[in-house]
Order: structure tokens, then sequence, then C-alpha cells
């Protein structure tokens, strides 16, 4: 019996749509991070990328557990001596709540050219519009 290697030509994609209201930040970024691997297809390979597209709306109304909103912090770095920055998640979600989704699935992928092109497939909107309509996108449940 051989193995089944997925090729780039035989992939399908589908696409994803999953409302945040009210999931938790960390479960629901495992459960996107899964589905932007194609680790939910019985044609997952592990070194191409078999996954599908994922449109996330309703970033804003996410939830996190505990002391969260004011204990986890963000750092980046301008390059400059004394550049580092630090941002909290309250400050986060005031001004961009796209990109804790965004940041949270990112860790969760490999890291490399790999993870680059599947972060790529992820869509974050913090309202409860977006703009892949023509795509079709079905609706997903997250269950945890």
């Amino acid at each position: 019996m051989k193995s089944y290697m997925a090729s780039s030509s035989t992939i399908e994609r589908k696409w994803y749509v999953v409302d945040a209201t009210g999931h938790t930040l960390g479960r629901l970024s495992s459960e996107i991070a899964k589905i932007l691997r194609g680790k939910n297809k019985p044609t997952y390979t592990p070194h191409i990328d078999t996954g599908d597209y994922v449109i996330v709306v309703n970033a804003d109304k996410i939830q996190v557990t505990g002391k969260k909103l004011d204990q986890k912090i963000y750092y980046n770095h301008s390059d400059y001596v004394g550049g580092m920055r630090e941002t909290t998640l309250r400050e986060k979600m005031d001004k961009k709540p796209e990109d804790v989704i965004t940041l949270a699935v990112k860790g969760m992928l490999p890291k490399g050219p790999l993870g680059r092109q599947m972060i790529k497939k992820l869509h974050v909107y913090a309202g409860p519009d977006h703009e892949q309509a023509a795509q079709k996108p079905e609706v997903l449940e997250i269950k945890y």
C-alpha cells in the first residue's frame, strides 16, 4: 500500500466564515490554525499547504479569561536602541482587534516559508461584514 502525498495541483480549497462572538481567544485560534494548516482533511501532508481559507468576523467580540486584558503584553521593537514598545491586550483590542486573532493564529502555525504562506489565507474583520462574499464561504461552527 502506497502512502498518499498531496501535491499543489490536487488540493481543493474551501472558504469558511467564523463568527468570533463569545469565543475564547486561544481556543478559537487553535481551531482556525488547524483549518489553515489542513489538519481537518484526510489529505493532510505536513510539508505542503493543504489548508482552507478562513474569514473571521466580529473579532472585537472575542473573550479572554482571567486578568489577561491587563496582564497579557505584546512586545515590538523599532530596531533602535531603547526601541522596545509594550502594548496590553486591552489597548490592542481598542485600537486594532483584528491583530489579536491574527497574532494568536500566527504563533500556532509553522515558522518559515510554509507558515507565512498559510497565514495569508486568514482574513480577520472587527465587524460583522467581510469583503469575500464572492467566494461564497460556508459558515463554520466551532465546537470545543
